[in-house]
């Protein structure tokens, strides 16, 4: 497929999934999720030759990551991170993303007791 029909299909130029392709830019996952879609394949297939250091949370030009930071990488990419990303972006009011995510750290820390 060529950039500039994946970036309509995306509605973006093709210079920005050139971006994206070049590492130039970064990808969100709703899109990285809507383009799997796009080109019939799942998320996996865009990290399967990533360095294992890297796919288990680390980035080779930064500090160390935290327990947490990986944790919370694990769950972005998993299925329903993915899910929860692309539908949370959809919700245009910024005082209802707000209080959604009030109700879901309420809902942790009575989860956490």
């Amino acid at each position: 497929m060529s950039q500039e029909k994946l970036g309509d299909q995306l509605g973006l130029m093709f210079q920005q999934i050139q971006k994206y392709e070049k590492g130039l830019n970064r990808i969100g996952a709703s899109r990285l999720y809507a383009t799997s879609r796009i080109l019939g394949t799942s998320i996996q297939y865009f990290f399967e030759d990533m360095p294992s250091d890297i796919a288990e949370g680390g980035d080779p030009t930064s500090k160390p990551v935290s327990a947490e930071e990986s944790q919370l990488t694990r769950f972005v990419t998993s299925p329903e991170g993915v899910q929860l990303n692309l539908v949370f972006s959809r919700i245009q009011d910024s005082a209802t993303r707000r209080r959604l995510t009030e109700l879901v750290r309420t809902l942790a820390a009575e989860a956490t007791g």
